[in-house]
């Protein structure tokens, strides 16, 4: 509990007490009720440990199911509408934002929830859905929409989520080929179609005007 109070302020410059922290950091709150909440489970007490979790979502709304398993000093800043699934497997030291979801994608049995990496931040309203493993010192920007594995020490952005970065470089437009965007594809061909109608009035307008000054120099009437 020390450690977890710790890693609140290592987080979280706003803290400024401990009592503070006790009793007013509902992603404290919550990660106490899933210990005890996983204890149960891990019992096989599977009624009282949903509801230890229940109760913890109606005070902290933070819902995380009791069979997730979750690493050392884990922090959840603000925390309202995090939802982590079963089969969800957190390591040390992972961060994440309000509106974070860890789930699945549909209702498939066994492994079907993210398996987060040590030292991973996930940014506010991000979505990871799936059974797929995030790396460690992974980086996932707010409201991206993360499907498929991303790998250590890389930023994740968009929807759906595409590498943009990884160990601090960016990546080539070249190296998305496995990670394909509709929205910037639709927009990239517009674009050309754009850029091909500006060719074409422009070539038209000088057409014009060559026929203009044609008439003009033979005494014509504009």
């Amino acid at each position: 509990m020390r450690e977890d109070i710790r890693t609140v302020f290592e987080n979280d410059p706003a803290a400024r007490s401990i009592p503070e922290v006790l009793f007013t950091y509902s992603g404290l709150h919550a990660l106490w009720a899933h210990r005890v909440a996983h204890w149960f489970y891990r019992k096989r007490r599977f009624g009282i440990a949903r509801l230890v979790s229940q109760i913890s979502r109606f005070f902290t709304g933070i819902e995380i199911h009791p069979g997730a398993r979750i690493g050392r000093r884990f922090f959840i800043d603000h925390g309202m509408g995090v939802v982590i699934g079963e089969t969800c497997e957190i390591g040390d030291d992972v961060v994440l934002y309000q509106g974070v979801t860890l789930g699945g994608t549909g209702k498939e049995k066994g492994k079907r929830h993210p398996t987060i990496g040590n030292n991973v931040v996930v940014g506010s309203g991000a979505k990871v859905l799936g059974s797929f493993t995030v790396g460690d010192y992974a980086r996932i920007g707010s409201n991206a929409v993360v499907l498929k594995e991303v790998p250590p020490h890389s930023t994740v952005v968009g929807n759906p989520g595409r590498i943009v970065k990884v160990n601090g470089k960016r990546v080539d437009k070249l190296d998305h080929g496995n990670l394909p965007d509709p929205v910037i594809d639709i927009c990239s061909q517009l674009q050309r179609q754009i850029d091909m109608l500006k060719a074409e009035l422009q070539g038209l307008a000088a057409e014009k005007d060559k026929l203009l000054k044609e008439k003009v120099k033979d005494g014509g009437s504009v």
